[in-house]
């Protein structure tokens, strides 16, 4: 990051395991603890250092994952923003988990939820979903810990929009002071107004672009799908098979991303008998450039927050295989309440047939459904914009973040 061709300086702290992280500590559990114990210490060091090189922090923005940090702001006296980098409406159901209304993972099998501020009632299928283990139980309590001190933090930044959840951030807004700065893409891809912002500038694998976009300059406008599980999901074998005949069976032209160490899965031969214009198989791509790129007429996705938002600004509809944590609220919202997608939907095994996987792609592609969807996708694409842009709802929230820091420094 260091190299990053950007006027932010970046310093470190460290969670106590600078070798090798999570992997190194052996646990989430241990390493959580180490965390907390050796960050408090270092990032106050840093704050103390800072302020020696005449270089005074007046301001720390941290991951409620983190939730030590603002016990670090308040001992220096500074102001303190949380940053959710997931949607309001996954923050609320983690909210109603810590304060106990309902339970993660659920033990009912598709009971209907209504929470206060939600638009619709929700399924136990559709809240975050983890396997019930010990590395897991960490995990969701990490999760739940975010609102353990929140009522210190005096801003709560959002990464979306208001136009986006305005029910649900209405509501919450009325426990914490909540406010949408999102989506948090590169301007370029939004509201135009910072030319030199065209990238996040990192990426945690080498993007083949030249090979993605030459290919795509080839392909027809609105003939292509787009598929890409992140860069952390992990695919069953079986499943990666369904997904490769799903994709071949659908007739469709096809960008999809496989990770080098996910590719083994692929069935055999199908990388042969691939045809170079029908598809096309990377190991990792320039999404943005991707989604924004004329010959894409729809997105296959793990339902991540990134992907998700950025498909939203980018107007791109989606067809939906979730797979953990949070995505299973993402999908809901994409498929019920924004209605520019469609979810495939998994067996009783938990795989998601090929038979499924076409025929989402083709009604997204190419049926009367399809044209409702890519009208919603358009909509919100539009309204995404809007916030961004001078005098929108996330602009406001931003300048009016900006102008109360520069009062105090």
């Amino acid at each position: 990051m260091k190299e990053l061709p950007t006027p932010v300086s970046i310093e470190a702290i460290s969670d106590g395991y600078d070798d090798g992280g999570v992997d190194e500590a052996g646990s989430y559990a241990v390493y959580i603890t180490r965390f907390k114990e050796v960050g408090l210490d270092t990032l106050s060091q840093l704050i103390q250092k800072l302020k020696n090189c005449g270089c005074p922090v007046n301001c720390i923005v941290y991951d409620p994952f983190l939730p030590w940090a603002v016990e670090v702001a308040k001992k220096f006296g500074l102001v303190s923003a949380a940053f959710f980098t997931q949607n309001c409406t996954v923050d609320n159901i983690y909210y109603h988990v810590a304060k106990g209304v309902i339970k993660l993972p659920p033990t009912q099998v598709d009971e209907e939820i209504l929470l206060p501020g939600l638009s619709c009632t929700i399924e136990t299928s559709d809240v975050p979903s983890f396997v019930s283990t010990p590395e897991s139980d960490i995990l969701v309590e990490m999760l739940v810990n975010q609102f353990s001190n929140l009522q210190k933090a005096d801003w709560i930044l959002i990464n979306s929009f208001y136009e986006l959840e305005k029910e649900v951030i209405d509501w919450m807004a009325n426990i914490y002071p909540m406010k949408t700065i999102g989506p948090t893409i590169p301007s370029m891809y939004l509201d135009k107004r910072l030319p030199d912002d065209k990238e996040y500038g990192m990426s945690l694998f080498k993007p083949m672009a030249n090979e993605c976009l030459n290919w795509l300059n080839r392909q027809p406008i609105s003939s292509v799908l787009y598929v890409s599980f992140g860069s952390l999901a992990k695919l069953e074998a079986e499943q990666m098979e369904e997904l490769a005949w799903g994709l071949k069976n659908s007739n469709k032209n096809f960008l999809w991303v496989v990770r080098s160490t996910e590719e083994p899965k692929l069935p055999k031969n199908f990388l042969d008998e691939l045809a170079s214009e029908k598809g096309l198989v990377v190991s990792w791509c320039p999404q943005l450039q991707v989604l924004e790129h004329k010959s894409i007429g729809c997105f296959l996705t793990h339902c991540g927050w990134n992907s998700t938002l950025e498909a939203i600004s980018l107007g791109v509809p989606m067809v939906t295989m979730p797979q953990w944590s949070d995505q299973p609220t993402n999908t809901k919202l994409v498929q019920d309440v924004w209605e520019m997608g469609i979810k495939a939907k998994q067996d009783e095994k938990g795989i998601v047939r090929r038979e499924v996987i076409e025929e989402c792609i083709k009604l997204v592609m190419e049926e009367e459904k399809g044209n409702v969807i890519r009208g919603n996708a358009k909509k919100w694409k539009e309204l995404a914009r809007n916030a961004m842009d001078e005098g929108g709802s996330s602009d406001k929230n931003i300048e009016e973040f900006v102008s109360k820091l520069m009062t105090i420094s």
